[in-house]
């Protein structure tokens, strides 16, 4: 399993670490701490070192509440910054993104990968998507970031996730985006009950019968820290054992903020898998 961009190749045959740089003054996670643009080249370095092959780069806050940021304000957030890391590292770019022109201008400068929390669903994402040709990671969510967690409700948590991750898939290959540069999320934390979020961490095989690969991004989120009544801060270790077992379960993007803990926890998975 591969994908392509930009003329380079990654293999999703053994699982691949996305690190992310949330370039914005309120994510959930880590409060801005890298909303400066030499603190974020060199987190972006640091998380590179570190075995994370891929860096999502966000300008939006997408957490429970998030107040939402004009298409003019994500553009001057993402495009400098996608622009900086392509001129110094050799990796994967992803930009997530639900809006068509950061999408466009993020793609001048060297984005590899739309990571789309909205599944390509806003105004011209899914013809901006189809005409740049690059991967791109859909994602399914109940309700807008806003409202998300307010009361999310399911018949069966996974086939309801995975029609609409079909369905959606559909449409976007109707549009022209090739199925080989799909990629799934089932949306940990956008929508669901942390029981909701368990259920489809267990049955996360059912999502790679398609042969989509799949994105899983659970990171620090209250889903572990519900279960180990612990803040953002302490949720290191539980995070680094849902990678794990969401590796062990199918996925080939694991979406991270720790990418030292997380690559140890999959090298010695992969060690006990060649003995």
């Amino acid at each position: 399993m591969k994908i392509y961009a930009n003329g380079k190749c990654l293999d999703l045959s053994a699982p691949q670490i996305m690190g992310i740089l949330n370039f914005t003054p309120d994510s959930f996670s880590d409060s801005g701490r890298f909303f400066r643009l030499d603190k974020a080249l060199f987190q972006a370095e640091k998380m590179l070192n570190e075995g994370a092959a891929i860096i999502d780069i966000g300008g939006e806050s997408t957490r429970p509440m998030a107040e939402e940021v004009s298409e003019q304000e994500e553009l001057q957030r993402v495009v400098p910054l996608v622009e900086a890391v392509r001129e110094r590292f050799d990796c994967w770019i992803s930009v997530d993104s639900s809006k068509a022109l950061v999408m466009r201008e993020a793609a001048k400068v060297g984005m590899d990968l739309i990571n789309d929390i909205r599944a390509l669903q806003q105004p011209n994402a899914l013809q901006a998507a189809a005409e740049l040709g690059l991967p791109v990671c859909i994602m399914h969510m109940q309700g807008q970031p806003r409202t998300m967690q307010a009361n999310p409700k399911y018949t069966d948590v996974v086939q309801d996730v995975l029609a609409f991750l079909r369905n959606r898939s559909a449409e976007c290959i109707a549009a022209g985006v090739r199925k080989e540069n799909l990629i799934w999320d089932v949306g940990f934390g956008f929508g669901k009950t942390v029981q909701h979020n368990y259920q489809l961490l267990q049955r996360l095989t059912t999502f790679c019968e398609d042969g989509y690969p799949l994105l899983v991004g659970l990171s620090r989120k209250s889903m572990i820290g519900a279960v180990l009544d612990k803040p953002v801060e302490e949720r290191l270790i539980g995070s680094a054992v849902g990678a794990l077992i969401a590796a062990q379960n199918g996925a080939r993007i694991l979406r991270v903020h720790d990418v030292a803990a997380t690559a140890d926890a999959l090298k010695v998975w992969q060690a006990t898998i060649n003995a």
